[in-house]
């Protein structure tokens, strides 16, 4: 079943609250009000850029009913701790995959995203965890947010390798969602900096050893904020 039948049948109701990250195309949150309900948006772990636990009681309200979780890019979150949370406040709580399913050969993708992690310089890469698909391989560009990681983006294109930004906007600053006075420090840092790479499964050897090539000669010229 997708969100959208998993929210809809929690049957719903006008008024409702469901929290969802804003670290997102906006398809969650058009799926909560498919569903009857208004969506609250709760800032991100800057690690795995899944809901943060610690910022969903501070969205909590009289009025919340549910919290989606999305395993952003096949990072597992922390699906353990959102089962206690949700048990604890009396909240349904939805997990989504954010491509639906583990196509591909996922232990190719693990093999290859840890030889990434050991020969990338210049770049933050992902943070490993068990149990990580690496459905995308996401890096953080250092420097000036936005126009830096921009930057890098169309060097890489320019010299043969796909790339490209996860999430142009936080769907708290998008017209159809604004929130006024919705901060989330997390969310828009992600946002600003994050940068998929291809995928990894449907790379050759010598696609990866490129890929290496091509991001170290342009990352060592980044520098930290």
């Amino acid at each position: 079943m997708g969100i959208i039948g998993k929210l809809e049948s929690a049957r719903l109701t006008a008024g409702d609250e469901v929290i969802v990250p804003a670290y997102d195309d906006g398809t969650v949150a058009r799926a909560v009000v498919a569903a009857g309900a208004l969506p609250v948006f709760a800032d991100i772990d800057p690690e795995t850029y899944c809901l943060g636990v610690e910022g969903i009681e501070a969205v909590v309200t009289s009025r919340t009913v549910g919290i989606v979780l999305v395993h952003r890019f096949g990072h597992p979150g922390e699906a353990g701790q959102f089962r206690q949370l949700a048990e604890r406040l009396g909240l349904l709580l939805v997990e989504t995959d954010e491509d639906d399913g583990q196509g591909g050969d996922v232990v190719q993708r693990r093999e290859r995203a840890a030889y990434l992690d050991r020969r990338l310089v210049g770049v933050r890469t992902p943070v490993p965890a068990a149990g990580h698909a690496y459905q995308r391989y996401v890096v953080r560009v250092p420097g000036n947010g936005r126009p830096d990681r921009d930057a890098f983006a169309r060097l890489l294109r320019r010299r043969g390798v796909a790339c490209d930004v996860p999430v142009l906007t936080p769907v708290h600053r998008t017209r159809e969602f604004r929130r006024i006075g919705c901060v989330l420090p997390e969310t828009e840092r992600a946002v600003d900096e994050t940068l998929a790479l291809p995928r990894l499964d449907g790379l050759s050897d010598a696609d990866v050893r490129k890929l290496v090539s091509v991001c170290n000669a342009l990352g060592g010229l980044l520098q930290p904020a």
